[in-house]
């Protein structure tokens, strides 16, 4: 039987941390950034980690 592949699109935007969670980067930060804040803009910038609900959906698509 062939070896799984991992889903292209989960491998482009989700990294494991070293304890074994899951960072992802916030969405509304691609364009239209002229009528957000400032403020808004800087807290979109940062990295977030996936919820326990969506970690197990998420880590089945990088094949952990």
């Amino acid at each position: 039987m062939p070896k799984m592949k991992t889903k292209s699109a989960a491998k482009k935007r989700f990294q494991v941390t070293g304890g074994g969670h899951l960072k992802r980067k916030h969405a509304y930060h691609g364009h239209i950034l002229t009528k957000k804040s400032q403020k808004r803009k800087r807290n979109l910038d940062h990295t977030a980690i996936v919820e326990r609900a969506d970690e197990k959906v998420v880590k089945q698509m990088l094949l952990m």
